[in-house]
């Protein structure tokens, strides 16, 4: 990025601010809606700031893996539109979007907040799976999070089409909901200089030095991580942006009915 920009960052930075005015620990707007998509069993529109992505949850009865004969899955993909920002291009899934569809998935899998055996309908043979498509609408920074607030708003809005005869019926959904037994929730921690802070917009994340993405449950449990950036933590550090995403993932799970 600009020298000069990435220099008046980190002097902002300094003076306890942002380029927009916001402390290091205030997230921009939030806004959640589900049900926006009529097609799919599950949807959600998440805006953090101008950022602004929309999740779709799909299921399939499919074949269970031959190492978890009596369970189902999910699986869990990100597009990154080029309409969303000059950033992204047509064509395969850049390792952008490879890392924000991983980090959402960890968090939900490692959570064990999904009840994956009871998504078997015959055990060997016919299981459910979960297909979770995320979609970047406008991208002004932290897609992290905003992808794993969609996710879980989209799973929890989500219900099961019809199904007998071996045969789904996409346009008939029942009252049947996935079985959640808790809200994963990612936040991401970034270091720029000798700072944290979190909801970095886009000139932000090109100044990191390091990020931490950190999924945790309601009761604090920690779920996943994945760092980025090139600069090492020291375990000091690491504690420290583990506690700042504990707690504000609490806000951010206020915003799933």
């Amino acid at each position: 990025m600009d020298r000069e920009l990435r220099s008046h960052i980190i002097k902002l930075a300094g003076s306890k601010t942002r380029l927009d005015g916001r402390g290091f620990t205030d997230y921009r707007d939030v806004s959640v809606e589900t049900g926006v998509l009529s097609t799919a069993e599950g949807s959600s529109r998440v805006k953090i700031g101008k950022t602004e992505i929309l999740v779709g949850v799909k299921v399939e009865v499919m074949k269970p893996y031959p190492d978890a004969p009596d369970k189902g899955s999910i699986m869990v993909g990100a597009e990154l539109l080029p309409m969303s920002s000059p950033n992204f291009e047509q064509g395969p899934p850049s390792i952008t979007a490879i890392e924000l569809a991983r980090v959402v998935d960890r968090g939900i899998r490692e959570s064990k907040s999904l009840d994956f055996k009871g998504l078997c309908i015959e055990p060997g043979e016919k299981v459910w799976m979960i297909i979770i498509d995320i979609c970047t609408i406008n991208h002004a920074g932290n897609l992290f999070d905003a992808a794993s607030l969609g996710v879980m708003a989209a799973l929890k809005d989500m219900r099961f089409p019809k199904y007998e005869d071996d045969k789904i019926d996409y346009k008939e959904k029942t009252d049947k909901k996935l079985e959640i037994t808790g809200t994963p929730i990612s936040v991401t921690v970034l270091k720029i200089g000798d700072n944290f802070m979190i909801d970095p917009d886009i000139e932000e994340e090109q100044a990191v030095d390091a990020r931490l993405s950190v999924a945790t449950l309601e009761d604090g449990t920690l779920c996943a991580m994945q760092k980025g950036g090139d600069t090492p933590l020291s375990s000091e550090e690491i504690i420290s942006m583990v506690d700042l995403a504990t707690e504000k993932a609490s806000d951010l799970r206020k915003h799933i009915k």
